[in-house]
């Protein structure tokens, strides 16, 4: 048991990293959220998020990527950009 990774989720919805973009939301729903880290800044011995790429997408495979994106963002933190990408999916999602 202590080999097993248990999946990350915020809010009750997963979250996936892949390098400097975050995935946030079930790609089974019509709506995911993508977080992409532009810029870091030190802090202390760590690198924190100090421009961040919000895009709420539709997850339809047969459309381009760039007729995917229904909204765009760029906040100063991560926390402000996770923050603003839950709201917009949950009103995504709660539209359908």
């Amino acid at each position: 048991m202590a080999n097993e990774k248990a999946p990350l989720s915020y809010k009750g919805r997963p979250l996936r990293r892949k390098d400097n973009i975050l995935y946030y939301g079930n790609m089974t729903d019509s709506h995911i959220i993508q977080l992409q880290i532009l810029e870091t800044k030190p802090v202390g011995d760590m690198d924190v998020a100090s421009k961040v790429s919000v895009q709420l997408q539709l997850t339809d495979p047969d459309l381009k990527g760039r007729d995917r994106v229904i909204k765009r963002s760029e906040k100063d933190s991560l926390y402000s950009a996770i923050d603003i990408a839950t709201v917009w999916l949950n009103r995504a999602l709660s539209a359908r």
